[in-house]
This record gives structure tokens, C-alpha cells and sequence, in this order.
């Protein structure tokens, strides 16, 4: 079977054409203006649309949890807090009983000797160069890019004479989720979602008052999803696209979804082209996501407002609370899609808005399937999704809301899973997030509120720690929100959300369960609004004001069971200059570690190390992806294994045995237009850049 050519573009002398604007403003993290308007709206220069005044963590149950009367806290308290005894650690021995440790905490822990588990290196240093920078010892190679073929009879990419046939065939833009499913040997199905289009930068004669009807549908093309098969050379350990002609897919903005679960054919989803309400045209903003136990993909629907336009025309006080709530669209979008597609429009397709911000499963074994958007697992800006099977066998979906001053939540399914590779058993597993319980997390703090100041300093205790909750909002039979129906829950998760008393969270992103120790990990990017001017003051898991480094949060399910309602958390990392006061590394000694700023997406290797992949970092340097164990002596020490080009994003990762891939995500991006390029990766010389993905391996 023929591998993938790669294909270098040959760039022509730039066309003269009017450059895009520099926008006004502070934009979150070190990300570009474009990032921010293309990706999300210029989300960062608006209001947080949460204006709930649910308390912060500072505010809950502080009563209690001081330290003189910790023990009056009651039992749910003293639950988590053995959890907490179970994360080790000088700080917490010194001011928590010593108690039994967790099994499902301390099950084959990372071998302190070894603390890189299957990967080992020298980490790389803070850089700006336009490449993927890597340790000694290891070799690098691009898997796929931005154009090239997926599909059989796919064009070679051309940058001056794109199409939208072209793209649909194509591997689409701006590529961030990465994920295997093995299909045998040394071969595997890659998932990979296309977030967003970054028009001004496809193209040398783009005006984004007028984009052409061409240019339109390319973008359509352009984002979604691609499964292409890959495999590995066992010679030289590359990896290598296939362009096969069964297994290989593109789904695009136009791409036929169905849709299931209790919001399934409802009211608020049904539009004229599909009086059903039950198949959608597209998936749009697709962030990160996860690969199920049982061989599917999941992929997240983030920034889907900015889509759509004619947010002026709402004048029902209802239904614009509830847009306001996910981010009014202004009266014309960013690309203008709307003067193409009515369903883009608000005032002539109202519910199509409604359509978006959903969980999709995709069965890349399947490649005649239909995907499925999951209404059992809520609405809302889905930073991604991943699966953990419980104790029992219910399936728990643990999700972040990628917003300022938005919630984490998990879904728990109604069924149990089939752990077996059969057809009859797969397809079983395929409807267990269409049946369940949506949760959202309320938090509450250790310290007393004087000791969390906004200035990042450790309270007396030596750690950010406490307990929290899990609040029902509804299953697929009962709402436990007052004034919510079932299917309002569902489409308007934010909404019932706030009024069940969630704690407002600094922009959650990717959570994903360790398979070593069983804690849970969520990467928390920053919030520059957090503040006493701001929407919220420093909280104890929300530890400085003006946090633009972010940090990574750890939790601990009660009794070590992924279904309980009660669970003990703690910071690991409080992400920043290691030089800095208000920055923390889980206790280890911050001379001795790698700068980090604005955790994104995490992965684990084998022996439960924390990969984290960076976007906008703040600290003068490109962004890029790090490793750092959780447990041991070794807890806390943060090493960087690569950085990124120029103007982009660390997506993905994927943490194999003796291998990494990572999504290179918007290289380029800090320019202004096409004209002028600030990255010529992946091809060098001249040529325009290209995201891709990138694969890593030992030498």
C-alpha cells in the first residue's frame, strides 16, 4: 500500500490586498488577536456570559473547614479527607489523621528511580525558534499536514488554487485532538479534529468584509474531523499516513449527524430543514476529546457562537438570556457564513444556534456510520471528554467548560459496560452515553479566607486543598433543577447549572483520569478577569488574581469510586515562573524545574506521569508540551520535552510506550495576514505555514 507524498507548495509573490486589523484589547494568555478572533470570538474582550452570583470557592461552607474546627465539618468532610491523606506528601502529613491509603490511589505507583516512565530525557529550554525543538536522543517527523491527502483521488495541496472538493478530501485546519484506536500490529486509526479556520491566513486574497462563496465552502470543508489510517516503519520508528481507501474519512460542516439521548427530538432543536430535530448538518469548534474504552472517539464542540450571527434580533427576554448565556453572536459573524447558509443566521433559523456544543462520538471502524452528538452529556463550550468505567461498570465522563468563570462537570451512565470485542458487545457500548446522570462540581476550601489573598502565596497549611460535591442536575428521566424540564437541563446546561449552585471555575479544559493512581486531573489555562475588579475574587483552587499562568487541579473520588458525589481536591501545579513567589510545584523544588504557563491538554504515559500540552504561554517563550510525575519524590517536578513553532499551539498529545504525537495547532499565527508569515513550518524556505501533526520517537 502506497504511503502518503508529501507535498511542498511552491508560494507565488504575495498579492497586495487589505491587511486585517491589529485588535484592541487584552487578549487571554500570549495567544495572537487572530487566535482570538478566529477561534473564539474575541471571547476575552467581552463580558464572561456567567453573571450568576453562585459562590466561589472562598464563600462555601467556610464555617466549618477552619482549622480549629476542621472536625466539625461532618461526614462527607472526613470522607474526602482521607482522600486527601492518600495524596502523600510533607504538607498534608503535617496537618491531616493519617489514614488507610486509597487503593485505587497508590496501585502501581511510578517508580521513583525511573520517574519518565518509558520516555527519559534531558528537558529542552525556553526557545522561540520557528520548529518543533526535542531532546537529544530523539527524532522527529511530520505525520500529516494541512492539505494533504486523506481521502483516495485527493488532489495535491495547492495554496493558491484551493477548493472546496479539494479540502473535503483533505486533511482539514488547524488541527487539536489526536487519538489511536488499534487496528493490529504496528497500525493504528488517527482522529483528529479541525477546531477552527483561520481564513486571513489561507488565503493571500482574503477580505473578511467579503469573503467569496468559494472561500466560505473551503472553510466549511476545512473543519471537523479526519480519520486516517497510519502506521509505523519498525525500521526507522516513523510514522506514516495511508491513504486507505475503506478506513479514511473526512467529516466536515456539512457532514449528516444524528442526534440521541433525552434532548433527542425536542422542541429546541427542531429547525426548518430538520422538523425531527434529530439530524444535524456539521460539527464546528472541535476542541479536544477522548478515546472510549470500547474503541470509539469522542470529540468536543468549544467556540460555536462566533459562528453564528444575528444575535441583535433576539428580542424574546427568555431566549436571549438563555444565547446570552453561551455568547450572544453579534449582528454579523467573523467569516460571514450566514450570508451563505441561513441556518447561521438567528433571526431566520433561531434553533439551529441550539445545535452545537455537544459531545460526538465517532466510530472510525465504522467508516459508514452516522456520528452521534450525545445530548445526555449537556450543552456548553466542551473543552473535551473522556471515559472512566466505575467500580459498578457505569461509564463516567469526566468534561471541562472552557470559559471564564465556567463549571466542570461529569456524566454517569444509566447502563454498564461490555468488556468484550464482539459486535453484539461494541454496539452495546456504543448507547452508554446516551442514558445517565449529568453532574456539575461545587467546591469548597481548607483555608480560611484570609490566608487566600489573590497573591498565589501557600496558605498556612503548606497546600491548595478541600472538599467538593457533586451536584445532580438531571437524568434522562427527572430534571433536579427547580423550573428546568429534562430537555432544558440538557440544551441549557450553563443555565441549570448556575442555579444548582456550581462553582465558578478559571476556564477548565481538558480532565482526564490517571490509570495509575485513579485521581482525576484538570487543566485549568488562566483567567486574567479573576480579581477583586473583576467577576470573582482569588478563591483557595483559584488562588491569584490576574491568573494568566494558570495551574492544574487534582481530585480524588470518595472511596476511590468514579461514581460517588463526594470527592477531596488539591493544586498540583500553580503554573508560572519557577522564580516567582506565587507560583507552586506540587512541593518539589521549583529550582530544579521547567517554566510552564496556561495548561491546556493532559495526557498520561504508562507509569501515570502528567503530560501537559500549553497554549498562550505568557513567559516569553513558544509553547510546548511537558511531563511531570504525580507521585513519590519525584511529585511536582516539571520537565519540558518540546516546544512548538512560532505563533502556535501544542494540541493532542498522545503518550504512547516509546513514542509522542502532538497536534501543531495555528503555526503563524501571531501575523497578521497571509502576506507576510511569521512561521515557515512545516517546509521551510518560504513557504506558507501549515498545522500538522508531529510524531516523536527515541533514536
Amino acid at each position: 500500500m502506497a504511503d502518503l507524498e508529501v507535498c511542498v507548495p511552491t508560494t507565488p509573490e504575495p498579492a497586495r490586498r487589505r491587511l486585517l486589523p491589529l485588535f484592541a484589547g487584552n487578549h487571554a494568555g500570549g495567544r495572537s488577536p487572530v487566535t482570538c478572533r478566529y477561534r473564539c470570538a474575541d471571547a476575552c474582550l467581552h463580558e464572561a456570559p456567567n453573571t450568576s452570583d453562585n459562590a466561589y470557592f472562598g464563600d462555601v461552607v467556610r464555617s466549618i473547614v477552619d482549622r480549629r474546627g476542621a472536625l466539625k465539618a461532618g461526614a462527607v468532610i472526613a470522607a474526602a479527607g482521607a482522600g486527601l491523606a492518600a495524596f502523600g506528601g510533607t504538607a498534608a502529613a503535617q496537618t491531616q489523621p493519617r489514614t488507610p491509603a486509597n487503593p485505587a490511589s497508590t496501585a502501581n505507583p511510578a517508580n521513583p528511580a525511573d520517574p519518565a516512565g518509558a520516555l527519559n530525557f534531558t528537558p529542552v529550554a525556553p526557545n522561540t525558534e520557528d520548529a518543533v525543538v526535542i531532546p537529544d536522543g530523539y527524532e522527529q517527523s511530520v505525520l500529516i499536514r494541512w492539505g494533504d491527502p486523506v481521502l483516495p483521488g485527493a488532489p495535491r495541496f495547492d495554496f493558491t488554487r484551493q477548493t472546496a472538493a479539494a479540502q473535503a478530501k483533505q486533511f482539514g485546519y488547524n488541527n487539536d485532538f489526536c487519538g489511536l484506536v488499534p487496528v493490529g500490529g504496528d497500525r493504528w486509526l488517527m482522529g483528529s479534529n479541525h477546531e477552527y479556520t483561520t481564513e486571513v491566513q489561507m488565503h493571500l486574497d482574503y477580505d473578511e468584509e467579503n469573503p467569496t462563496e468559494e472561500q466560505v465552502k473551503i472553510a466549511w470543508a476545512a473543519h471537523g474531523f479526519s480519520v486516517v489510517l497510519v502506521r509505523r516503519d519498525k525500521r526507522s520508528g516513523k510514522f506514516l499516513a495511508v491513504p486507505h481507501p475503506y478506513f479514511n474519512r473526512r467529516l466536515t460542516a456539512r457532514s449528516e449527524f444524528t442526534v440521541d439521548g433525552p434532548a433527542a427530538g425536542s422542541d429546541l432543536l427542531r429547525t426548518s430543514a430538520d422538523p425531527s430535530g434529530t439530524t444535524i448538518l456539521g460539527t464546528i469548534g472541535n476542541c479536544a476529546g477522548g478515546v472510549t474504552p470500547w474503541g470509539t472517539i469522542l470529540t468536543a464542540e468549544e467556540n460555536f457562537n462566533g459562528y453564528f450571527a444575528g444575535g441583535d434580533a433576539i428580542t424574546d427576554p427568555t431566549e436571549a438570556e438563555r444565547v446570552a448565556r453561551y455568547g450572544t453572536p453579534d449582528a454579523a459573524s467573523t467569516r460571514k457564513w450566514e450570508r451563505f447558509d441561513d441556518r447561521f443566521d438567528l433571526a431566520k433559523e433561531p434553533n439551529e444556534f441550539n445545535r452545537f456544543g455537544w459531545i460526538v462520538e465517532i466510530d472510525p471502524r465504522e467508516p459508514r456510520s452516522t456520528p452521534v452528538k450525545h445530548t445526555a452529556l449537556g450543552r456548553f463550550k466542551h473543552e473535551g471528554a473522556t471515559i472512566q468505567i466505575a467500580k459498578d461498570g457505569r461509564a463516567v465522563a469526566y468534561m471541562g467548560d472552557d470559559e471564564r468563570f465556567d463549571y466542570i462537570y461529569k456524566f454517569v451512565s444509566k447502563n454498564t459496560f461490555v468488556d468484550s470485542e464482539g459486535k453484539a458487545a461494541r454496539e452495546r457500548n456504543k448507547k452508554l452515553l446516551s442514558e445517565g446522570t449529568l453532574y456539575v462540581a461545587r467546591f469548597t476550601g481548607n483555608s480560611p479566607q484570609a490566608e487566600i489573598d489573590g497573591s498565589g502565596r501557600l496558605p498556612a497549611d503548606g497546600q491548595f486543598d478541600g472538599t467538593g460535591e457533586w451536584l445532580p442536575l438531571a437524568s434522562t428521566e427527572e430534571s433536579f433543577v427547580d423550573g428546568f424540564s429534562v430537555e432544558e437541563v440538557f440544551v441549557f446546561a450553563r443555565l441549570a447549572a448556575d442555579k444548582a449552585g456550581a462553582t465558578k471555575m478559571d476556564r477548565p479544559e481538558d480532565i482526564e483520569p490517571n490509570p495509575v493512581n485513579g485521581r482525576i486531573y484538570a487543566a485549568l489555562t488562566n483567567n486574567s478577569d479573576r480579581g477583586p475588579s473583576g467577576a470573582a475574587a482569588a478563591d483557595e483552587p483559584n488562588p491569584r488574581n490576574g491568573n494568566k499562568h494558570g495551574h492544574i487541579l487534582e481530585w480524588d473520588e470518595d472511596g476511590g469510586d468514579h461514581t460517588a458525589t463526594s470527592f477531596a481536591w488539591r493544586l498540583l501545579l500553580v503554573c508560572g515562573d519557577p522564580n516567582a513567589e506565587d507560583s507552586y510545584f506540587g512541593g518539589y523544588d521549583k529550582s530544579q524545574v521547567s517554566p510552564i504557563s496556561c495548561p491546556d491538554n493532559v495526557a498520561f504515559d504508562k507509569a501515570g506521569n502528567l503530560w501537559i500540552s500549553t497554549d498562550g504561554n505568557e513567559l516569553g517563550s513558544n509553547d510546548g508540551l511537558f511531563q511531570v510525575p504525580v507521585d513519590g519524590p519525584e511529585r511536582g517536578r516539571v520537565r519540558q520535552f518540546l516546544t512548538v513553532p512560532v505563533g502556535a499551539e501544542t494540541c493532542g498529545p498522545v503518550i504512547g510506550d516509546d513514542f509522542v504525537l502532538v497536534s501543531v495547532q495555528h503555526p503563524g499565527e501571531n501575523a497578521e495576514s497571509a502576506a507576510a508569515p511569521t512561521s515557515h513550518w512545516p517546509d521551510g524556505g518560504d513557504s506558507q505555514p501549515r498545522p500538522s501533526v508531529v510524531a516523536v520517537w527515541p533514536s
